[in-house]
């Protein structure tokens, strides 16, 4: 199996060299994604649409990839501030709690002030 880069279309991508999602074999990385929204690239004020906002875009990368949301089988979750844990637990709940990925969540400083989140996955193709 070849390793398959998936690109989002943002011209960073290149200019840093990253890829949205690298895919080998059965195996998926989604990169860190925030939760700017993907039509209008506004940051939302709440972290929890963040939350919202960056799940979308990890859903979609997979989805393209021919993963599902169901496949993830590790999360990291990034916070500007503890206290966005608890704005952001119940959206996390409503998309993993039934999948349940082994996950991390960590206090760190995010490259743009109105970043509150920053999200990535790994997921293994279910077969």
């Amino acid at each position: 199996m070849t390793r398959q880069l998936i690109s989002s279309g943002s011209p960073f991508e290149k200019q840093v060299g990253y890829s949205r999602a690298l895919v080998d074999g059965e195996w998926a990385f989604v990169a860190g994604t925030t939760g700017y929204d993907p039509e209008t690239r506004v940051m939302p004020d709440s972290a929890a649409d963040q939350a919202r906002n960056a799940l979308a875009l990890i859903a979609r990368t997979l989805d393209g990839a021919g993963f599902a949301m169901a496949d993830v089988v590790r999360a990291t979750y990034y916070f500007t501030r503890a206290e966005y844990w608890d704005e952001v637990g119940p959206v996390l709940g409503e998309v993993f709690g039934e999948i349940r990925p082994a996950a991390t969540a960590l206090i760190v400083g995010l490259i743009r002030p109105e970043m509150k989140v920053e999200i990535e996955v790994t997921a293994l193709r279910r077969r």
